[in-house]
């Protein structure tokens, strides 16, 4: 998530670096934001060696997260954007290319202001953790603690329907941080 709907503009992600430089001051991050909005795992899939290959150059250690699969679970004209089994072929696709030069997480999609909907996100929630469990890449499911929280889940209905406003970025982004893996990587 972009941080669209937030008053800020950090979104999430934004959140999350600033807090890991204020947790350690000698930490230096270069933070690129790369969500689209609107884009599927299949657009994401079409940019991604051009996207990383201009902005991972050099000798530094990399960290790529991702974060998708809201979009894929949209209908549009009566069809699914992405079909569930080519969301995973795709995220397979990705988690194993970006591994192969760079350390990966995987952030999964949160709920939204449809409940029709968040069904098939909860699905894809699910076949994500098990894709990144047997693949071996860190996965932090979060669609269960946003689903009922009645913050996130305001602030997205008053909003888009789909992004909440700051204190929901704020939600998630503290999720996110207390996640135990973040520390293997910033040690």
């Amino acid at each position: 998530m972009n941080g669209t709907g937030d008053e800020t503009k950090l979104g999430w992600t934004g959140r999350v670096c600033a807090a890991l430089e204020a947790r350690d001051p000698d930490l230096e991050i270069t933070f690129y934001n790369l969500g689209i909005r609107r884009d599927t795992s299949k657009d994401i899939r079409r940019r991604f060696d051009q996207e990383l290959s201009v902005r991972l150059q050099g000798d530094f250690d990399t960290l790529v997260v991702f974060s998708f699969g809201v979009n894929d679970t949209t209908m549009e004209n009566g069809v699914l954007r992405v079909e569930s089994a080519r969301s995973i072929e795709n995220a397979r696709a990705l988690l194993i290319e970006a591994a192969e030069q760079h350390s990966v997480l995987m952030v999964g999609p949160p709920p939204i202001a449809d409940d029709g909907q968040n069904k098939r996100v909860h699905k894809l929630d699910a076949e994500l953790a098990q894709l990144c469990s047997e693949i071996s890449v860190p996965y932090l499911s979060v669609f269960d603690g946003l689903v009922c929280n009645p913050v996130w889940r305001d602030e997205v209905a008053s909003n888009d329907g789909a992004h909440p406003h700051s204190a929901g970025y704020s939600l998630l982004s503290k999720r996110v941080l207390s996640w135990n893996v973040w520390e293997a990587f910033i040690a």
